[in-house]
């Protein structure tokens, strides 16, 4: 499956983007997600419907705010639908923007360590100790 994750990483297509490393409030309990300020000129102001491509799929919701730009009412059903975790990197380009609609595609990197880079428990002793 890691194969089918990786097929999904492509050049950006020179848009407007911005990146990302999640942290805890931007999952749960609180499933919070604010835009960076480097992006907010690109945007549309006020509440507008934003549609997130990732992977073939998307997901509905609204960008609202104008001191706060922030994804309000489907960040949570994305997060969890591709199984975000605390530090996965995201990268948002911004490829349609109207006051009728905001679409960004999505590259999911994950944070996790390749299987390659962890060592077996029994690696780690008080002898031959772990160095990071």
């Amino acid at each position: 499956m890691a194969g089918s994750e990786d097929e999904d990483i492509s050049p950006l297509c020179g848009k407007p983007y911005f990146d990302f490393i999640l942290g805890q409030s931007n999952l749960e309990p609180k499933y919070l997600m604010f835009l960076p300020a480097k992006i907010w000129p690109e945007l549309a102001p006020g509440e507008v419907p934003v549609v997130l491509t990732c992977r073939g799929k998307k997901w509905d919701m609204f960008c609202s705010g104008d001191n706060q730009r922030r994804f309000m009412q489907g960040w949570k059903i994305f997060v969890n639908d591709n199984n975000l975790k605390i530090g996965d990197g995201l990268v948002f380009e911004l490829l349609e923007c109207s006051r009728a609609k905001m679409t960004f595609k999505v590259q999911i990197l994950r944070g996790d360590f390749p299987a390659e880079l962890i060592t077996e428990p029994e690696d780690g002793t008080a002898e031959n100790p772990i160095v990071l």
